[in-house]
């Protein structure tokens, strides 16, 4: 059964003909019940929950018919805990307090208030924004939902912001962290002279459909280049963290986060091969580890992991040369 805060949230709807937080509260029961594997019931409070298209006539939000089009979504199976993520100490404080307020939503609302639910993560390429919105669907214990860039742009008129709204229409009845990757692919500036007027209408579009968002799906959008971005677009984001290139100190804690993972010393000092590495990405960094990972389980039995950290560092000296700033 739904929970009793959002009963009581349907029935007062309901008297007082708020169409619009009614909506939203059936949304949260579809939403309730899929996450219980309740499919069933949520396809046919799906199939109830329609709306006008200016007609007078009636159309399915969501279609029951498993062959029917999906939206321009991957669905991946979140396995990045966020212990293991090395974090600003800022960044670490307001996810604990954003996965908090989801998971304790319902007290929330109880005091008519909503949990945060939009996100944007700023910085370089390769430095963890994708593996932090991961993290929160770890943590939530929620589905983790990427949107595919190559289905949603389109080369007809109307066709981008038409698959957009089908991505949206898709994640309102579900749990899910909501990951949009380059976000400026799709939020860039509107007063971009270059752009075209179908540009900014998918922007406008794009940024009317957050707004509509409930806060059971966590919307993230990640960005190396946030001076792209659509000033209209930062207002819609209650937290926007940024995650710079790690140092030295954020590099060792990696790699020890990563040893303990793997239990097996790797023979020298975090800061010794930190230091060796130079300034590399977080990205770089696992690319490394994972390549001595390989070598380590190939070499078994009797594999010396020191000896192949050695090699492997003067490899990555010798291909890597003046390349640091991966």
């Amino acid at each position: 059964m739904p929970r009793s805060d959002l009963l009581l949230t349907l029935v007062d709807a309901g008297l007082r003909g708020d169409s619009t937080v009614f909506r939203r509260a059936v949304e949260a029961v579809i939403a309730e019940e899929r996450a219980k594997q309740h499919n069933v019931l949520a396809d046919r409070l799906a199939n109830q929950l329609t709306t006008s298209n200016g007609n007078g006539q009636q159309r399915t939000l969501l279609a029951l018919n498993p062959a029917a089009e999906r939206p321009p979504v991957i669905e991946l199976t979140p396995s990045r805990q966020m212990k293991n993520l090395v974090l600003p100490t800022a960044v670490r404080q307001a996810m604990v307090e954003l996965v908090e307020e989801q998971q304790r939503a319902g007290l929330l609302r109880v005091h008519g208030l909503e949990p945060r639910h939009t996100v944007l993560l700023m910085g370089p390429p390769g430095n963890g924004k994708t593996s932090l919105a991961e993290a929160l669907a770890y943590e939530l214990n929620v589905s983790f939902l990427v949107v595919r860039y190559e289905g949603v742009i389109g080369s007809y008129l109307g066709e981008t912001a038409a698959r957009l709204e089908k991505v949206f229409e898709y994640v309102r009845q579900r749990h899910c962290v909501l990951f949009f990757d380059e976000f400026d692919t799709v939020g860039k500036e509107r007063g971009d002279i270059h752009d075209t007027g179908e540009i900014k209408r998918v922007v406008s579009s794009l940024l009317l459909q957050i707004d509509r968002l409930p806060s059971h799906v966590l919307t993230v959008a990640a960005t190396n280049h946030a001076e792209l971005l659509d000033r209209a677009a930062w207002r819609r984001f209650q937290l926007r963290l940024l995650l710079p290139k790690p140092s030295l100190g954020d590099r060792e804690r990696w790699l020890a986060n990563w040893e303990a993972l793997l239990q097996t010393s790797l023979g020298y000092s975090h800061r010794h091969i930190a230091t060796k590495l130079g300034d590399i990405s977080f990205a770089a960094l696992e690319e490394f580890a994972l390549a001595i990972h390989r070598r380590y389980v190939l070499q078994q039995p009797g594999a010396s992991m020191k000896d192949i950290v050695r090699k492997e560092l003067a490899r990555w000296k010798a291909t890597h040369a003046g390349g640091h700033n991966s």
